[in-house]
C-alpha cells in the first residue's frame, strides 16, 4: 500500500477514531529533461547569491517572508512546527450540509479515508449515515502547512476527503452568467434531443490524454528513425447563423453515428427470401 499523507484522529461528537489519508488521484504524464543542445547533457539548476557572487549549498538556504522590498524574516521548520493548530493532528467534524448545495468549483485535491483497526466501527457508523441521509461532512485540516477546510463524502462504502477552497480563492470574471438572448421554446426542444442523443453511462476508463499518447508515439517514432506524420487538425468551424438549422444537422448526424447498421446475414437472408418468393 502506498505511504499515507496524514494520520491522525477523526472527531464526530464524542466519538474519536484513528485514520490515516492517502492520495485518491493525481496528474501523471510524459516527462522531459532540460538538455544542452550542443553535447545533449542535463543542466542543473543551481542556487546563486549575488552577494557573495557565488552557488550556494542547498543546507545555507532558510526561508523568508519579504515583509518590505528587499526586506525579510527568516521562517525556522522548528518555529512552525510550534504553531500548528490542533487540526494538525485532529480533524474535527464542524457540521453537515447538504450533498446537492456544495459547489465544485471549491473542490480542490481527493483523498481516501481509511480507518485504523480501532475505528473502524465508528468509521462505517459515519459512512452509513451519510449515506443515507444525503448529507457530507465539513471539517478542518492542517496539512503541509496550511489549514484545509474539507468535506467527506461517502463512496464505495468507505470515505472520501476532499480539501477545499476558501472563498476567497475562489477567483470571480466578470460578465460571467447567463447571456441576454431569447431561446426559441423549439431550440430547447432539439437541444435536449441533441443530448439524449449524445447520452451515455459514466465511464472514466474510457476517457484518454490523446496528447499524451501521441507524445509517446512521437518518441517511438523518432527512436525508430521513422517518419513523424502531422496529425489532421480539425477544420475550422464558420460562426452559427441559423441556430435551429445547425441543432437539426447535429441531431440528425448523432443519430446517424448511433444508428446500429443491419447484420450481413439478415440481409441475406431477406435476398433469400425474396428468390424463393
Amino acid at each position: 500500500m502506498a505511504a499515507s499523507v496524514w494520520s491522525g484522529y477523526l472527531t464526530f461528537g464524542l466519538i474519536s477514531m484513528p485514520v490515516r489519508l492517502f492520495s485518491g488521484a493525481r496528474s501523471s504524464g510524459i516527462s522531459f529533461n532540460m538538455l544542452h543542445r550542443d553535447d545533449l547533457q542535463r543542466v542543473k539548476q543551481q542556487y546563486y547569491c549575488p552577494a557573495d557572487n557565488r552557488v550556494v549549498d542547498r543546507s545555507e538556504i532558510v526561508k523568508g517572508y519579504e515583509f518590505r522590498k528587499d526586506e525579510y524574516v527568516v521562517i525556522e521548520p522548528e518555529e512552525i512546527k510550534k504553531i500548528e493548530p490542533q487540526t494538525a493532528k485532529t480533524m474535527e467534524i464542524l457540521e453537515f450540509v447538504k450533498t446537492s448545495e456544495v459547489d465544485p468549483v471549491f473542490f480542490e485535491s481527493s483523498y481516501y479515508m481509511l480507518p485504523e483497526e480501532a475505528g473502524r466501527r465508528p468509521y462505517a457508523l459515519l459512512t452509513k449515515a451519510l449515506e443515507e441521509s444525503e448529507y457530507v461532512a465539513i471539517a478542518k485540516l492542517t496539512m503541509h502547512n496550511r489549514e484545509y477546510t474539507v468535506f467527506l463524502r461517502p463512496h464505495q462504502g468507505g470515505l472520501m476527503l476532499h480539501t477545499m477552497y476558501y472563498a476567497e480563492e475562489v477567483r470571480k470574471v466578470e460578465g460571467f452568467g447567463a447571456p441576454e438572448v431569447e431561446l426559441k421554446d423549439a431550440e430547447v426542444k432539439v437541444a435536449h434531443q441533441l443530448i439524449e442523443a449524445l447520452a451515455a453511462e459514466w465511464d472514466p476508463e474510457k476517457y484518454h490524454d490523446t496528447f499524451q499518447e501521441n507524445v509517446k508515439k512521437l518518441i517511438e517514432t523518432k527512436l525508430e528513425g521513422g517518419k513523424i506524420t502531422e496529425v489532421e487538425k480539425p477544420k475550422k468551424l464558420a460562426p452559427v447563423v441559423d441556430l435551429m438549422a445547425a441543432l437539426k444537422q447535429s441531431l440528425a448526424e448523432m443519430e446517424g453515428k448511433k444508428k446500429p447498421a443491419a447484420p450481413a446475414r439478415e440481409a441475406a437472408s431477406g435476398k433469400r427470401s425474396r428468390g424463393k418468393a
